[in-house]
């Protein structure tokens, strides 16, 4: 059964069609064109199946390279068909419904691969050819008394349809034979040729050993060698070859000619280039790409002693937006246009610009002097994007946030400057961006320490980590203790104890702060049942357990629900619960945030109003406020520690508690340090305080003997 011309067998005759179209006319083969399309069409298969591996194999697209070579396809004209065929047709005949993106990425990295094993095939088989005709050469000298003309006949052959170029030379460098490739390699006539001297072929490429080994050669000390170089050729162009030349000797063993085989890697050299620039540029905007920029990088900071370098990380500043409300067409000229912008500000040697991706750019300088250059090339960016940038008519201005890292070479590794680059980068961004500002050292360490928080925190849960501390909230009237706050700690494997404003806020940030949130209600409102269970406290109800929430468990839509299933589950009263809540979190709240607090406080739960006073809120919102309690931050009671207290301090406190009290609200107090502030706060009229003069956060034991010593004191 032949397979239907739109399946994948029909679209895949297509392509290998199409190639052996394009490579035929250029292939030394006996074969006609139908019968050496059925040579290509295993290829291409095999070329399909690597394009749509699960994981890209290059041993497999270097295999079908050789496979041409097989082919007598030994023309660097087919290869440069092949790979335009490759390029154009096979994600299109071979690519079924796949990404088109990723399909293009890996179509590169199989012409790539392809190019590669052509090479490697194209020069094994003109070794192979090398070694032939140098044996041939050798076995005619040493036959010559036996068999002259029989001799003769066959090195004849070889010399004149030998596929690379062959000629023979006196030990003074005089050419005296040259066969029809050589000649069609250098494009001129015999007569060009013969009788100049090879010494008048050097070229500014030549490599620094290449004269060398010809002058061991000729003296008889070397017997080949093996360089890649480039020939001027009469029209002007250039000719790069691998060249090999063998010393022949006479029957006595004496030097008398040197014979050079020529192969023309000219187009394959070009092909190299193109392949190579591709692989080091950014398409859209032509300069550097991340791979170039680092291996400048390497080679910058392994400069020798006295040599710096300075590096400029560019992100622009609200990119994402022009990219959404213009569409990314808009935003590809846009970068198109700032590449072209920074390209003209790192025009002096040493100096370069590439872009790393997206909207992400930077600019590199070396030497001696980069304290002040790169400031000042960092300057040169800045006043660079000043101007609008002219997009489908609207004039758009564009921002940025540099991140500077400078220093001597020898120091530290690429992936080491462009992390510090990159964190400096967000530092200025941070700050209001559209500003460069400097690495350093501590505020790198700072930041990788975070981001090392931040991702171990999901599996520090997990693995139970985290732990409670509890401090006494303690009556100002009877000394009694009424509760306690739950503070939670990380017990990090490396850091040791964490409070909570090491890692809350990356909490709040990942969004792991509810998953968090919720065990701290769990195991607190399980220490509340068990402190009840342990001693009776009829005379002033049950111990009160105070949890923080944050923010972002306010707006989590299963905070009233998990709030209820994990006091019903441990048999706790909502009033043995109190939810803080800071200020600046409830600070023009809508009815919408405030709906779940509500209603956990018409259940009973009571709601802290904590750090009272830092949110500049308006004093009149506390009636809509669903809260029942105060809590005042400590800078308004630090002065009090001194006595006398500062008499404004007193007042605002003495207005506060007044205030709080005419709205049936209690008043807490934390940073109680000494005997003198708490008594003070107490004539004040402030109901409960906490703080390091009653005890320390501590375990859950100790607050119950805490509490135990006030019940039977």
């Amino acid at each position: 059964m032949t397979a239907e011309p739109d399946g994948p067998e029909g679209r895949l005759r297509r392509f290998a069609t199409i190639w052996s179209r394009a490579v035929f006319p250029v292939t030394s083969t006996s074969l006609t064109r139908p019968e050496f399309e059925e040579r290509l069409l295993p290829l291409a298969r095999r070329l399909s199946d690597a394009l749509r591996a699960r994981s890209f194999d290059a041993d497999e697209a270097r295999a079908v390279g050789a496979a041409l070579i097989e082919a007598h396809c030994t023309d660097p004209e087919a290869l440069t068909r092949t790979l335009d065929c490759v390029d154009a047709y096979l994600v299109l005949y071979c690519g079924e419904d796949g990404p088109q993106d990723e399909l293009r990425m890996r179509s590169s990295r199989v012409q790539h691969s392809m190019a590669a094993g052509f090479a490697q095939a194209l020069r094994e088989r003109t070794l192979a050819e090398q070694e032939a005709i140098a044996q041939a050469a050798l076995l005619a000298q040493g036959v010559v008394a036996q068999a002259l003309h029989a001799s003769e006949a066959r090195f004849r052959a070889v010399f004149e349809g030998a596929a690379i170029g062959i000629g023979i030379a006196d030990l003074a460098g005089n050419v005296l034979q040259v066969n029809g490739a050589l000649l069609r390699m250098f494009g001129g006539s015999e007569q060009s040729l013969l009788g100049r001297n090879v010494m008048e072929w050097t070229h500014p490429e030549d490599a620094p050993q290449t004269w060398r080994l010809y002058d061991e050669l000729v003296r008889g000390d070397r017997e080949h060698y093996h360089v890649e170089k480039a020939f001027n050729r009469t029209d002007g162009t250039v000719l790069w070859t691998n060249l090999t030349v063998s010393l022949l000797r006479d029957a006595d063993g004496r030097p008398q000619y040197q014979l050079a085989l020529m192969e023309d890697t000219t187009e394959r050299r070009l092909l190299n280039l193109r392949l190579r620039y591709e692989a080091t540029h950014d398409a859209l905007t032509g300069l550097p790409n991340r791979t170039l920029f680092f291996e400048r990088l390497e080679k910058a900071l392994a400069a020798g002693e006295g040599q710096r370098f300075g590096l400029c990380y560019l992100d622009l500043d609200g990119f994402k937006t022009i990219n959404d409300s213009l569409g990314h067409a808009a935003g590809d000229r846009l970068l198109v246009e700032v590449a072209d912008r920074l390209q003209s500000c790192a025009t002096a040697p040493g100096e370069m610009v590439a872009r790393l991706g997206g909207d992400e750019f930077v600019a590199l300088t070396t030497g001696p002097g980069t304290e002040r250059e790169v400031d000042e090339l960092a300057d040169r960016i800045m006043h660079a994007l000043v101007t609008p940038i002219s997009i489908d008519g609207r004039e758009l201005l564009v921002r940025g946030s540099i991140g500077i890292v400078e220093g001597p070479a020898g120091e530290r590794t690429p992936a080491e400057v462009l992390r510090s680059a990159d964190i400096t980068m967000y530092r200025a961004k941070s700050a209001g961006g559209n500003r460069s500002e400097l690495a350093d050292p501590e505020a790198d360490a700072r930041a990788i320490t975070r981001h090392g928080l931040t991702t171990a925190l999901p599996a520090a849960l997990d693995r139970g980590e985290f732990f409670i501390e509890y401090q006494p909230l303690v009556h100002l009237g009877d000394g009694s203790v009424r509760g306690a706050e739950a503070l939670v700690r990380w017990l990090h494997p490396q850091h040791g104890v964490l409070g909570p404003d090491r890692f809350i806020p990356l909490a709040e940030h990942t969004g792991l702060i509810v998953p968090l949130g919720r065990w701290v209600l769990e195991e607190s409102v399980r220490q509340a049942r068990d402190w009840r269970e342990r001693h009776d406290r009829a005379a002033d109800g049950p111990l009160r357990i105070n949890v923080n929430l944050s923010p972002c468990q306010l707006t989590h839509p299963g905070l009233v629900q998990d709030t209820v299933e994990i006091l019903e589950r441990a048999g706790v009263a909502p009033d043995s619960l109190c939810l803080e809540v800071t200020e600046s979190a409830l600070i023009g709240a809508d009815d919408a945030l405030l709906k779940p607090l509500r209603r956990l406080a018409e259940m009973g739960v009571d709601i802290a109003l904590d750090d009272f006073g830092t949110g500049y809120s308006n004093l009149a919102n506390l009636r809509r406020l669903p809260v029942s309690i105060l809590k005042l931050d400590r800078s308004f009671t630090q002065s009090m520690q001194q006595f006398p207290a500062d008499p404004v301090d007193l007042k605002i406190v003495e207005g506060i508690v007044s205030l709080a009290h005419s709205l049936d609200l209690a008043v807490t107090v934390e940073g109680v340090e000494t005997g003198a502030q708490a008594e003070q706060l107490r004539i004040l009229g402030c109901d409960t305080a906490q703080g390091w003069y009653y005890a320390r956060p501590g375990p859950p034991d100790r607050l119950h003997d805490l509490a135990l010593v006030d019940a039977t004191g």
